[in-house]
């Protein structure tokens, strides 16, 4: 029984001693090299237990084994006691929890870490931290895009940790953020020590399509493509080129930002202090159009000094034009100054004002009443426009088409391309107007009929046809109608058909109208006006004779 009770006891205290001093599965113990042989190093652990390393396991990213016998290293136990009968051991594990545990504490400090680029692989590089590997994404390499990484593999230097999980092994570092602070404290240095308006040397860095970027010693200033000269640039490559050095002032300094803003033309005299002095208004100069939108032209009179051609301001004659079918970039022209706004440094200048006005000339050379030779351009409902001289128009009005037609009947006669002459009647040149009239040279027959005759004349015309409402008579050649209510003073005489073709009726003119070309005439007019002459001449009031009595004396005294 007692020998029983010792042999429990031994074995309680062999386990207590085995769970004491056997080291755990998954931990970094410490042991001691007692030989390096094929490539291996032999590690004792301790607790009568050895275990192999590969010797590559010692080496640092592009280094060599640091490793000899006697060395005291902390390796991680995987397990202990493998198939050979050895402990399963690893020094890159060991380091890995190591470095896993010191970089948590940098990461929760947000402080700096060091390591080396060692690798590159898809979206950026890999990086040694002492043990842990980091993905460095190509954005966070450097401030700016880095063409070649080669300088940087292998060097050990600082990083940013921005990210890490421990449980899925993932490490993201950042190399830039250590560059932008350390630039960020150079800049507030060097621009702790510049001024506004002070006037210093820099060195273009950078070419863009609005400006440039220039080194002014460790900071970067903009010098907008606006402030580069006086003139217009329209690119800063005219005048710049990376790597030349160029006097700048400073503009302007943003304290928060760091921004600082560059000039390169507030270096030189300011051109429109002069403008009002050397171009009067109404003056004319040389210019040299420097570019074309769609409102006009921008045309230089010298350097820095533009002025605007307004659309309206380049022809008399082509309005709606753009302005690119009249001038082209580079082409020299003459204009003349129209306003000047130095406050907003404005010149508005004018094209069509060199030349003479082509209606002022056109009123000169050909006074009203002369006449013409063009060319149909175009027929609207209202009448022909007919080319003239110096790209201009004539307009000839329906009404003066023709003296025998109707204007929309007259109209049909034309087409466009044809030649016709005309009569100038009318020259407006204030706006741009000329009047034409193809009827002014040919004879006015209804004039010529017409004359002589009065308002109340009776005269003799010819039947030349015979309609429901009345007749069509011809006088002289004048066609003019009578209508049913004029043909008698009875009613029953009111009749067109007892009229023939080739009749001769005498009637009173009641109404000469030259616009319309009409004689208004009336034999009911003419038998009123005859009876109350009768009663003028044969009978009155007090004789008592009847009207019969007074027309048959009438009718005597007429035979």
């Amino acid at each position: 029984m007692c020998a029983k009770n010792a042999m429990e006891e031994f074995e309680a205290l062999l386990k207590e001693s085995f769970e004491i001093d056997t080291p755990e599965e998954g931990t970094v113990v410490k042991g001691k090299v007692i030989a390096i042989e094929a490539g291996q190093a032999i590690i004792d652990v301790g607790y009568k237990m050895e275990g192999r390393i590969d010797l590559k396991e010692f080496a640092n990213p592009g280094e060599q084994p640091n490793i000899n016998v006697g060395d005291e290293v902390e390796v991680y136990l995987d397990r202990v006691e493998n198939a050979r009968g050895e402990a399963q051991i690893s020094r890159e594990k060991a380091r890995r929890e190591e470095a896993w545990d010191r970089l948590e504490k940098a990461y929760a400090s947000e402080t700096r870490v060091e390591g080396a680029i060692f690798g590159r692989v898809k979206g950026g590089f890999t990086v040694d931290l002492g043990g842990a590997v980091a993905f460095l994404p190509g954005s966070q390499v450097d401030v700016r895009p880095v063409r070649d990484a080669g300088p940087l593999m292998g060097m050990k230097q600082p990083f940013q940790i921005l990210k890490m999980d421990r449980r899925r092994g993932n490490i993201v570092v950042s190399r830039r953020a250590i560059l932008e602070e350390s630039r960020a404290e150079q800049r507030a240095e060097v621009i702790g020590n510049l001024s506004e308006g002070q006037t210093i040397d820099g060195v273009v860095k950078n070419i863009t399509e609005y400006g440039a970027f220039v080194d002014l010693g460790g900071v970067d200033g903009l010098l907008h493509v606006t402030d580069m000269a006086w003139r217009r640039v329209n690119h800063p490559s005219e005048i710049l080129s990376i790597g030349e050095t160029i006097k700048v002032q400073v503009i302007k300094i943003n304290k928060d930002t760091h921004r600082i803003s560059l000039g390169m033309k507030q270096l030189q005299a300011d051109p429109w202090d002069a403008v009002e002095r050397a171009y009067p208004l109404g003056s004319v100069h040389k210019g040299r159009v420097t570019n074309i939108t769609d409102y006009g032209a921008f045309v230089e009179l010298e350097a820095g000094v533009e002025g605007l051609v307004h659309v309206s301001e380049m022809s008399w004659t082509k309005k709606n034009v753009h302005p690119g079918k009249i001038v082209s970039t580079s082409q020299e022209v003459d204009v003349m100054v129209l306003e000047i706004d130095s406050a907003k440094r404005r010149v508005s200048l004018g094209l069509k004002q060199t030349m003479r006005n082509p209606w002022e000339v056109f009123a000169e050379t050909h006074p009203v009443g002369s006449t013409i030779e063009g060319e149909v351009k175009n027929i609207t409902e209202f009448g022909l426009f007919v080319g003239l001289d110096n790209d201009i128009d004539g307009m000839v009005h329906l009404s003066d088409l023709s003296w025998d037609q109707r204007g929309e009947d007259a109209i049909q006669n034309y087409r466009k391309g044809d030649t016709v002459q005309a009569a100038v009647t009318e020259v407006d040149v204030e706006k741009e107007r000329i009047s034409l009239s193809i009827k002014a040279l040919g004879d006015d027959t209804f004039t010529d009929a017409v004359d002589g005759v009065k308002r109340g004349s009776v005269i003799t015309v010819t039947v030349t046809a015979i309609e429901e409402g009345g007749i069509e008579v011809e006088y002289n050649g004048a066609k003019s109608f009578i209508r049913r209510s004029d043909l008698s003073r009875d009613r029953a005489d009111q009749r067109p058909e007892r009229f023939q073709v080739g009749d001769h009726v005498d009637v009173r003119v009641t109404n000469i109208d030259p616009k319309t070309r009409r004689l208004g005439l009336s034999i009911k007019a003419r038998e009123i006006a005859e009876e109350k002459e009768a009663v003028e001449q044969y009978g009155s009031s007090d004789s008592g004779a009847s009207l019969g009595d007074i027309l048959g004396a009438a009718l005597k005294g007429g035979n």
